[in-house]
């Protein structure tokens, strides 16, 4: 089963890499690794409320083809939104990946 039709959104993948910062240290942060297709929607009440259990707020589901470079602690960002994923998921026969995340809102403007 192919699911690209269903990905109708690009989002940017970005992620924390670390630097040398040639005194001994390291400098980090985010560098844009790709663009990737995706739907997003809305967790179901059952899939939030496991979240909230284990610490976690999960906003929004982001469905992925199961070959995207997305891992936990990337940002995905693209139409004015940047959402931190929570973690990665695949089914058992790997058709997509699911990846679970919050919404982050910009404060104040």
């Amino acid at each position: 089963m192919d699911v690209t039709h269903l990905l109708n959104r690009t989002l940017e993948v970005w992620r924390v890499v670390a630097t040398d910062d040639g005194a001994g240290g390291q400098d980090t942060g985010l560098v844009r690794q790709a663009d990737v297709a995706a739907k997003v929607d809305q967790p179901s009440a059952s899939e939030r409320m496991l979240a909230a259990q284990a610490g976690s707020e999960h906003t929004h589901s982001v469905y992925l083809l199961p070959t995207a470079d997305v891992l936990r602690g990337d940002e995905l960002r693209g139409g004015g939104q940047t959402f931190q994923v929570l973690s990665v998921v695949q089914p058992s026969s790997p058709i997509y990946s699911k990846a679970e995340c919050q919404l982050i809102q910009k404060e104040g403007a």
